[in-house]
């Protein structure tokens, strides 16, 4: 077994609130120069950028994770992962179905683009990112799971788009991998509040927008290899797989 240092959760400039700086090639510089083994893309209900840094991050000796960070229609965030590219075109197919055709505002919002190896802008997203899809919380984690993704409410600990600040709680009956918290809290802290999900697997992310912020929390997967069926096990305990909360970098 191997411990492999991982952030989860990553916006790219795809991401109207993504720093211009947050280009592929600057997060997998920034992801090697921070040791971090596995890499989770997670642009806002886009999964445009994430076949490019995975082939880039392949060369460094990376994983990554492809996938999104999903709006629902009760303004939940969701990561979202898929293992293949397969997988996560046909996500993407569902997520263009269901976002809500509202102009983007690039004064206020900023600019939603896909860019190459060499930073050029190869596509402008015309429609709002940030907006909630018109499925509900458990729509999108029955279609995450019909395509054998990975589901994890995001940053579950935050007063807006967290699943407690929008629902009030975590329903019984929503089929979760693990759940993540930000970096501004420790899991003890959560817990001591939040008692009845002692039980589940946590992750802790950093949720970067910003360069300097990849990697300023991690989580620690304890497996055999950095593989999505590896991952899949450790967030469920199984064959010795564990997952750990790393403390924060200084």
């Amino acid at each position: 077994m191997k411990v492999f240092r991982a952030d989860l959760h990553t916006h790219t400039v795809l991401s109207p609130c993504g720093d211009l700086e947050m280009s592929p090639v600057n997060i997998v510089r920034a992801a090697k120069e921070r040791g971090l083994d596995i890499l989770g893309i997670s642009d806002h209900n886009s999964t445009l950028h994430a076949t490019l840094i995975k082939q880039l991050a392949q060369k460094e000796g990376i994983m990554v994770l492809m996938g999104a960070e999903v709006t629902t229609k009760e303004e939940v965030h969701c990561l979202c992962f898929f293992e293949t590219e397969d997988l996560l075109s046909e996500f993407q197919i569902y997520l263009d179905r269901y976002l809500p055709k509202i102009p983007n505002d690039t004064k206020y919002f900023g600019y939603q683009v896909v860019v190459n190896e060499e930073e050029e802008i190869v596509q402008e997203i015309d429609n709002l990112l940030i907006s909630g899809l018109s499925q509900g919380i458990n729509e999108i984690e029955q279609k995450v799971h019909e395509l054998k993704g990975l589901f994890i409410p995001a940053h579950i600990n935050k007063t807006q788009n967290s699943i407690i600040s929008q629902l009030g709680f975590l329903p019984t009956d929503l089929n979760v991998d693990a759940l993540e918290i930000s970096m501004h809290i420790t899991k003890e802290e959560f817990l001591s509040k939040n008692k009845y999900l002692k039980g589940y697997t946590f992750i802790q992310s950093s949720d970067a927008h910003y360069i300097e912020n990849i990697g300023n929390v991690c989580t620690k997967f304890t497996m055999k290899e950095a593989s999505f069926s590896e991952i899949k096990k450790a967030l469920k305990g199984e064959d010795g797989r564990i997952v750990e909360l790393e403390e924060r970098l200084k």
